[in-house]
């Protein structure tokens, strides 16, 4: 059994890892963009997130198969955190001080590959360290994390004043929140030759793991569908609810907070009863139906009440999602050698969603069929990314 320290550490490092990703992408990069580029502010905050979500893509399974490779006495996960940590918090100190949206660009493709470093890191950590009886759990905590780093990011972002104190205090809360986890991360070193690194390693042969495979294209359907409606909700609330723009604005992010809440409760407990039935499938699938479920409401009925019913019934259901699915990826992991790699291959499932949304939800509304048919077709993604949990036959 990991300690109950060791969790909380980890814990709080995720925590300040996904506040230094949020609070950037929710408020201070638009501040930012409008600030430096008035004129432009919708191309420019387009071209920096664009750009980051590329070096995110990539960087993550390169930094996981450097890690699994790293042979140093301090471990093999502790150096890319600390790394990671410090490179996201001189990548904070740089956003603070750009002039331009050139400098924008650099500085934040500087903090996602550093922030993907710590992300790679951490993730692997649990199947290196946690018995698999326990995943579930952990996993429940760092779903937790999560949604606390948005929180807390986006909030310590908003309530700074400035935009270059705000990057300040998120450099800051980053640096902070990793100490615990460095001081007591019972990394250990590796101590066997490190594999031979090879770019087509990074292909994860689906006739050769076909378990892994249909965990990577379940994640990534589920969080498909979680996308377009995230993405597209204040237009949602503004087009088709009928709101004006600065109430649509707040219901947003009360909206948010109710999801954000939901998450926590169902996250921890989703992965705590997952653990103690011994069972991963059944609450993957359940859990999906019901993210599906809140999707279908948005699309069929475009109200306030509607909105607010949707927000709880999805965050019950992808709170659990998340904590419970991963466990049982980490159950489906081609090769103990190659975990973080592996882990930063089906994190891509996680990060390409958010290329592609748009370009799905561009085409659905170029035929007329509204936000009905965007949400409609996001639930019809989640459902199929839920019946499709029942091709993995290697865990129960």
């Amino acid at each position: 059994m990991r300690s109950r320290l060791w969790v909380f550490g980890l814990f709080l490092a995720s925590i300040g890892l996904w506040s230094g990703f949020f609070g950037p992408i929710q408020v201070l990069l638009a501040q930012q963009a409008e600030a430096l580029a008035p004129e432009h502010k919708e191309s420019a905050l387009s071209l920096v997130t664009g750009v980051g979500a590329a070096v995110s893509t990539v960087t993550n399974p390169f930094w996981g198969a450097l890690s699994d490779r790293t042979t140093l006495r301090l471990g093999r996960r502790l150096p890319w955190v600390l790394g990671g940590a410090a490179g996201g918090a001189v990548a904070m100190l740089l956003l603070a001080a750009a002039e331009n949206i050139g400098q924008m660009v650099a500085a934040w493709a500087l903090a996602q590959a550093a922030l993907n470093a710590m992300l790679a890191a951490l993730t692997a950590t649990v199947p290196d360290q946690v018995p698999v009886g326990e995943r579930g759990t952990v996993g429940g905590a760092l779903a937790v994390a999560q949604t606390l780093g948005v929180v807390a990011g986006s909030g310590v972002a908003a309530a700074t004043g400035s935009i270059a104190a705000g990057y300040l205090a998120l450099a800051a809360l980053l640096l902070i929140t990793t100490v615990p986890y460095a001081l007591n991360s019972r990394d250990t070193p590796r101590t066997e030759p490190p594999t031979s690194f090879a770019w087509s390693s990074f292909w994860v042969s689906p006739r050769a793991h076909p378990d892994f495979a249909w965990a990577w294209i379940t994640r990534f359907l589920m969080n498909l569908g979680n996308a377009l409606l995230i993405l597209y909700l204040l237009y949602y609330l503004q087009d088709a609810v009928g709101l004006p723009d600065d109430e649509a604005e707040s219901t947003v992010f009360a909206l948010t907070a109710v999801y954000g809440a939901c998450t926590v409760l169902t996250a921890f407990a989703g992965g705590l009863a997952s653990d103690r039935i011994g069972r991963r499938k059944v609450f993957v699938i359940g859990s999906g139906l019901v993210t599906a479920a809140a999707l279908l409401l948005f699309a069929l009925v475009p109200t306030v009440l509607a909105a607010w019913v949707g927000a709880v019934v999805l965050g019950i259901g992808f709170g659990a999602y998340t904590a419970v699915d991963f466990a049982l990826i980490t159950q489906v992991l081609p090769a103990e050698d190659d975990r973080a790699k592996d882990l930063g291959v089906i994190n891509i499932a996680a990060a390409l969603p958010q290329v592609l949304a748009p370009v799905l939800a561009a085409a659905v509304l170029a035929v007329d069929l509204g936000y009905a048919g965007v949400f409609g077709l996001a639930a019809g993604i989640s459902v199929l990314g839920s019946v499709l949990v029942g091709q993995i036959r290697s865990v129960p």
